[in-house]
C-alpha cells in the first residue's frame, strides 16, 4: 500500500449510509441478490406480513394481484397497519415501518405469537428497492394512504374517507426499482402461484386470491386439510401406496407442529419444511428431527412386527418414495441469513422429534397392513442400493489419474490437474470429432455422446446406472455418483477430475432438450458440481456475419445482436451464415466461437432457491404432464418459430 493512500485514510473517509441507502448500496444482504430469485423475494416478504396477521388471526383472505404495468398488490383483510403517531419518532407508525429498519410489531411481545418477519426489516427493506410504493390502510372505519419512492416518502399519510362497510386490512402496491434489478426483470406468474398455493396448504382455512391483470386470469387457493394434502398435492404424478395421507400434529411447550406424509410408489423422497410459514429451503433442526425420528419409529415397528431382515433399510431407503411436508410455528425462530433458508433453533427440532416419534408410532400400530407396505418398499430399496453400489463399483475410476478405466469415445487432456483441466460433453459425434480436431490437448477434455441421455427424473438411480451415457459420464468425471435431492453418500468431490465441466449443444430445440436432460442428471446425482460452480454452459454463435470483401467473420451469438450488427454496417455487401449445429462448424471456427478461453462465452450454471428448482425439475421433467401444460400457457408467447 502506498503511503499516499495510508496517508488519505481518515475520518473523511468514512462513509455513513443513512436511513435505507445501505440497503440500496447492498441490496444483496438482504434479499440474497438481484436476479429474479431476490427480485420475487420482495413478494414474499409482504405476502409474510398479511399472512403474520392471519396467524394471529385476524385475516382470512389474502388477494394478491399482479398489475398490467408490472406492479404488485397484495391486500388483506386484518386489522390494518397502525396509522396512529408513535411518541418517540413523532410520525405516523405506517411510514416508520416502511422507513425504518428494525421497526415492527413482531418485535413486541404479544402482537404476534408467531411470525416469519422477526427481523423488522421486510417492509422496508421492499420500500427501499421499490420505485415506487403506496400503502392504504383501512381501519377504525377510516381509508388511509401514504406513498414512497425508493425509500423516500412522496405523498405524507392523509385520511381518504370513510372506509367502504364493514372494510379494514392493508393493501400494498410496489413496483421493483429498475435502477436496481435491472429492466428485464418481470414478476413471472408461475412463481407467485407456487408460493400462495403453499401458503393455502399451511395456513389451513385462508383463503387466497390471485387476479392476474397481465393474462386475464383469477385463481383461488383455498384449502382446510392443511399439510396433510399439501403432501399428497405434491406427491400429484405418483401412484401412492395408499390414499389417505398422514397428518402428524402436536405442541411441544411453545412449539407447534405440524407433519403431513404419504407413501408413493415412487423413488425419490419429496420433503418441503416450513417455519412459521417460510420456505425452509436448506432444511434446519425440525427436518433433522423429522428424519430421525421417522426412522427410529418405523424401524421400531418393524422389530416389534418381525419384520425385520438381514439387510435392514437405511434412513435413506426409509424416505424413498416418501412426500413429506414439515411445518412448525415458533415464537423465536433463528434463521441462517434474511433470506432465512435454514431454521436454527435446537427446540424446533426436539418438537419434532417427539411428536413425529410418538405419533408414526401409533399410527403404524394402527395400520399393520399399511406399515408392511411402507417397510416392505423400504427393504425394496435398500435391495436396488445395494445392487447400485455394486453397479457404482463398474463405472467408478479406483484412481483419478490412471486412464485404463475411462470410457473408450472420452478424448482425455493431458493435465492432472483439475483446477486446471476442462470437460466438454458435446452433442453427437460430428460435433465430438470437431472439438477434438480443435481443442487445446493440454487441459481441455472432449467426450461426444449419442442422442439424448435418459431422463433420470423419471428413472431410478439402478435405472440411471445402466443407461450408456450416463456411466460414461460417471466414469469420465470420476468423482462416482450421489443420490436425488443432493445425497451424497456415492460421490467424493475430492475425486473430480475437471473443475470445469461445460455442456456443449446445438443452438437448436434438439440441443435445448439434450440440454436440459444434461442439466436435470446433474441436479440429481452430481448437484455438489452445481452447488461448487463446476458446471457451465457453452455459448456457441448462431451467426457469422462477413462484411465485404473481408475474409474475417463476426460471430453473433442471438437476433438482436445481429440486428445491431447490420444496422452498423450501412450499404456494404455482407454475407450471413447461419450455424444451426455444432457440426456445421470446422475445428477451427469450434476453437475460436466456443471453445478458446480468450473468447469464448460461458454460462454458469447456479443453484440460488434450492426449492424453486426442485420443484421446476419436477414440472417440467416429471411424470406428470398437468404443471407442463401450465408452463407452456405461461411461456409460448416467448418462443420463437423458425421458418
Amino acid at each position: 500500500m502506498s503511503a499516499e493512500v495510508t496517508a488519505n485514510y481518515d475520518a473523511s473517509a468514512i462513509k455513513v449510509l443513512k436511513g435505507l441507502e445501505g440497503v440500496r448500496h447492498r441490496p444483496a444482504m438482504y434479499i440474497g441478490g438481484t436476479q429474479a430469485d431476490g427480485y420475487h423475494h420482495l413478494f414474499k416478504e409482504i405476502l409474510d406480513n398479511a399472512v403474520d396477521e392471519a396467524l394471529a388471526g385476524f385475516a382470512t383472505q389474502i388477494i394478491t394481484t399482479l398489475n398490467r404495468d408490472g406492479s404488485l398488490t397484495i391486500e388483506d383483510n386484518g386489522r390494518g397497519i397502525p396509522v396512529d403517531i408513535m411518541p418517540e419518532e413523532q410520525k405516523p407508525a405506517v411510514e416508520v415501518i416502511y422507513t425504518v429498519l428494525h421497526a415492527g410489531g413482531k418485535f413486541e411481545e404479544g402482537a404476534y405469537k408467531v411470525s416469519g418477519g422477526l427481523h423488522g426489516v421486510g417492509a422496508s427493506v421492499v420500500n427501499a428497492l421499490s420505485q415506487f410504493t403506496r400503502v392504504e390502510v383501512f381501519r377504525n372505519g377510516k381509508h388511509y394512504r401514504i406513498e414512497f419512492s425508493r425509500g423516500e416518502v412522496t405523498q405524507p399519510l392523509q385520511e381518504l374517507g370513510p372506509a367502504p362497510q364493514g372494510k379494514r386490512g392493508t393493501r400494498v402496491t410496489f413496483l421493483p426499482d429498475p435502477q436496481i434489478f435491472g429492466n428485464e426483470l418481470k414478476f413471472e406468474a408461475s412463481r407467485l402461484r407456487v408460493r400462495l398455493r403453499e401458503v393455502s396448504f399451511l395456513v389451513a382455512g385462508l383463503k387466497l386470491i390471485f387476479r392476474d391483470e397481465i393474462h386475464q386470469k383469477e385463481e383461488v387457493f383455498f384449502d382446510e386439510g392443511g399439510v396433510a394434502s399439501f403432501a399428497k398435492f405434491r406427491a400429484d404424478g405418483e401412484e401412492l401406496l395408499y390414499d389417505k395421507p398422514i397428518l402428524l400434529q402436536g405442541q411441544v411447550e411453545a412449539v407447534g407442529v405440524d407433519v403431513g406424509l404419504v407413501h408413493t410408489k415412487g423413488y425419490s423422497a419429496n420433503l418441503a419444511s416450513f417455519a412459521n410459514m417460510i420456505p425452509t429451503a436448506d432444511g434446519g433442526t425440525h427436518v433433522s428431527g423429522f428424519k430421525t425420528a421417522y426412522t427410529r419409529a418405523i424401524n421400531t415397528y418393524a422389530r416389534k412386527a418381525g419384520l425385520a431382515k438381514d439387510l435392514e433399510p437405511t434412513g435413506d431407503d426409509l424416505l424413498e418414495g416418501l412426500s413429506a411436508v414439515i411445518s412448525v410455528k415458533i415464537p423465536q425462530p433463528q434463521f441462517e441469513g434474511q433470506t432465512k433458508g435454514k431454521l436454527l433453533n435446537p427446540e424446533a427440532g426436539t418438537a419434532v422429534s417427539k411428536v413425529v416419534y410418538e405419533k408414526l408410532s401409533e399410527w403404524l400400530e394402527e395400520n399393520p397392513r399399511l406399515a408392511k407396505a411402507i417397510y416392505e418398499k423400504a427393504q425394496r430399496a435398500a435391495q436396488a442400493r445395494e445392487a447400485a453400489r455394486k453397479a457404482r463399483e463398474l463405472v467408478r475410476r479406483a484412481n483419478p489419474l490412471e486412464s485404463d478405466d475411462l470410457p473408450g469415445k472420452l478424448a482425455d487432456c493431458q493435465s492432472e490437474d483439475p483446477a486446471e483441466a476442462e470437460l466438454f460433453i458435446v452433442e453427437g459425434d460430428s460435433a465430438g470429432g470437431s472439438a477434438k480436431s480443435g481443442r487445446d490437448r493440454r487441459f481441455q477434455a472432449i467426450l461426444p455422446l449419442r442422442g439424448k441421455i435418459l431422463n433420470v427424473e423419471k428413472a431410478g438411480l439402478n435405472k440411471a446406472l445402466k443407461n450408456a451415457e450416463v456411466r460414461a459420464m460417471v466414469a469420465a468425471i470420476g468423482a462416482g455418483i450421489g443420490g436425488k435431492d443432493g445425497e451424497e453418500a456415492h460421490f467424493n468431490l475430492e475425486d473430480l477430475r475437471y473443475h470445469k465441466i461445460i455442456i456443449m449443444t446445438d443452438a437448436d430445440v434438439d440441443g435445448s432438450h439434450i440440454r436440459t436432460l444434461l442439466l436435470t442428471f446433474f441436479y440429481r446425482y452430481m448437484r455438489p458440481i452445481i452447488e461448487q460452480g463446476y458446471l457451465y454452459v457453452a455459448q456457441p454463435p448462431l451467426y457469422g456475419l462477413r462484411v465485404g470483401k473481408s475474409k474475417q467473420v463476426q460471430y453473433l451469438f442471438d437476433d438482436e445482436a445481429l440486428k445491431k450488427a447490420l444496422a452498423e454496417i450501412g450499404d456494404k455487401p455482407y454475407e450471413i451464415q447461419r450455424f444451426k449445429g455444432l457440426g456445421e462448424m470446422n475445428a477451427e471456427q469450434l476453437w475460436e466461437t466456443t471453445m478458446d478461453p480468450a473468447r469464448r462465452v460461458l454460462k454458469k450454471v447456479e443453484m440460488k432457491d434450492a426449492s424453486y428448482a426442485a420443484q421446476i425439475f419436477d414440472d417440467l421433467m416429471g411424470s406428470d404432464v398437468q404443471p407442463r401444460r401450465e408452463f407452456i400457457e405461461e411461456y409460448a408467447r416467448f418462443a420463437q418459430i423458425e421458418v
